[in-house]
């Protein structure tokens, strides 16, 4: 196994995005820290290639997001997928970012259910990732534009069992599939990001989910987008 050196634990600075890179291949990490380093807001306070290495690090450093690859190891093409689980479930503050080579319906369904709150392909230009990243450390979900396709494939017909989702609350749903911030939306609907929020707080109450990743997999299961 890799030794991954773990940094000493530092300050959290206003408004930064603390990032720990999990990803079995080192010229992968690396390639990833210069990227993501040159965005003054972003620090990179960790790194792992393995699932114990992770979980060692993320609790030592307690960072904002964890950029994790779905496989870290020749055995399994989703080890990530348990490592994402345990995560969000002992970390509920992190946010886990799916960054892997893999786009497949299935492993795009599964991370949401192991709390990932998005999920991005590799061969994202730097810009959408950052975007992402950004998105998810102010709590959003982020999807690119593939993953979003394929969580939406997973339709299978049912219809919800709560309260009705309104015109309004389905237009949100729509452009959240598409990873959109709450500001982004509400520039795309003429309404502010106030209002975005309410009606982001109904859909998700009348979905019976707590994530906007969730949503989006819930309202896709519907058949409501």
């Amino acid at each position: 196994m890799t030794e991954i050196r773990v940094p000493a634990r530092s300050t959290a600075k206003r408004g930064e995005v603390r990032i720990v890179l999990v990803d079995d291949h080192a010229i992968v990490r690396q390639g990833l820290r210069s990227v993501l380093e040159r965005e003054p807001q972003f620090s990179i306070v960790g790194e792992a290639s393995s699932a114990a290495e992770a979980l060692a690090v993320v609790a030592h450093q307690r960072p904002t997001i964890v950029l994790l690859d779905l496989k870290l190891s020749t055995s399994s093409d989703s080890e990530g997928l348990q490592l994402c689980r345990q995560l969000t479930q002992a970390h509920p503050g992190v946010g886990v970012l799916v960054l892997t080579t893999f786009l497949d319906d299935r492993l795009v369904v599964e991370a949401v259910h192991a709390g990932a709150r998005g999920y991005v392909v590799k061969d994202v230009d730097t810009t959408e990732l950052t975007s992402a990243i950004r998105a998810v450390s102010r709590g959003e979900s982020a999807f690119d534009s593939r993953s979003a396709a394929a969580v939406v494939r997973s339709l299978n017909g049912q219809q919800p069992h709560g309260d009705p989702l309104t015109g309004r609350e389905l237009d949100v749903l729509r452009l959240l599939a598409r990873g959109m911030s709450n500001r982004t939306i509400g520039r795309e609907l003429f309404i502010s990001e106030t209002t975005v929020k309410f009606h982001v707080g109904n859909l998700m109450r009348k979905l019976d989910v707590t994530r906007r990743a969730e949503a989006v997999y819930a309202a896709s299961k519907m058949g409501l987008i």
